[in-house]
Parts: structure tokens; sequence; C-alpha cells
């Protein structure tokens, strides 16, 4: 019985990415969500003992949030900031334990201001960076820098296909 439940989720979860993807591809990057075992080797990556305060951007369906959720200890604090009021709305329903942040990564400064964080020691990003306009990476970018502390850690990926795009090629090079 679990079972149906939870396959009944997994496809609302799928249905609601995919329209999202369909009506915003330059914002969603992806047909599905990110596999488990990308999500493990996301956040695996990441040095969870110095992490007082953790972002995700981008968590869509939330891919990488559960695992990211996991790996805190009970004092860190944790944001996401999704752009998609129905993917905030999905992750809120989802990870009640986390504060799920309806907003652009461009403000991440202002949205941890919100919350009287300072600076974050890591960053999990789930955006489609090899999709974004040159400003756009620019602009997210740099607005990280502002929050991530001096010796944060910064994890992202990349679909072997994206590295084709002239935006990934700036993206790297960034």
């Amino acid at each position: 019985m679990r079972t149906n439940s939870s396959n009944v989720m997994k496809n609302k979860y799928y249905a609601t990415f995919f329209r999202e993807f369909l009506s915003r591809p330059r914002a969603v990057g992806a047909l599905l969500p990110s596999s488990p075992q990308l999500a493990t080797r996301m956040v695996n990556s990441i040095d969870w003992k110095h992490v007082e305060v953790a972002l995700e951007y981008g968590p869509g369906t939330g891919a990488f949030t559960g695992h990211i959720i996991k790996q805190l200890t009970p004092d860190s604090r944790f944001l996401a900031i999704e752009l998609s009021p129905q993917f905030a709305q999905l992750l809120a329903a989802q990870f009640p334990q986390a504060t799920i942040c309806t907003g652009n990564v461009a403000d991440v400064a202002s949205i941890c201001g919100q919350h009287d964080i300072s600076q974050v020691d890591a960053i999990v990003s789930g955006l489609p960076w090899a999709v974004f306009h040159d400003q756009d990476q620019e602009e997210y970018l740099d607005a990280m820098m502002n929050v991530l502390r001096k010796d944060g850690q910064f994890v992202t990926f990349g679909y072997l296909q994206g590295l084709l795009l002239p935006a990934a090629r700036r993206f790297r090079r960034r």
C-alpha cells in the first residue's frame, strides 16, 4: 500500500516538474528531476562538519533537499531558494522542517538578510547554468559570492550535452 502512495506522489512531482519545464524551459532546464544517485554525489562532496548555514539553489521538487537535510546538524540552518511558486509549495509540504524561500537567487543577500544570515558555508545548486544568458550567470554568481564565506563550498552539476552550449563554456571559465 505504501508503494502505491509513494508512486502517486512521485508521479505528481514528475508531472509538476514536466509542466514547469514546458512553461519555463530556461528556468527549469531539464525534463525530469535529478536522480537520487546525482543527489548523493552532490551532497557527499560537501564537508558537512563545517557547515553552519547551507543554501540550496533551485531545489525544484526536492531531489537534493532531503539529502541535504539528512546531513545537517541540529544547530545548522538551511534555506532553499526556489523561483517557481508551484515547486516552493510542493517543497514546503514535503519538507516542513526546511525554510523554503520563493525568489530569485540574484536576491540571495536580501533573502539571507530576511533570515538574519550574513554568510553561508555551503551552496548546493540545481540551477541550469548552461542555459542562462551571460548577464544572468554573472549576476547569480556575483550575488552568490557576496554571501558565500571565503572558504565556503559551492557544488553544482551540468549535463554532458550541455557542455556544447556557449553558456556552459562561459560558466566553466567563470
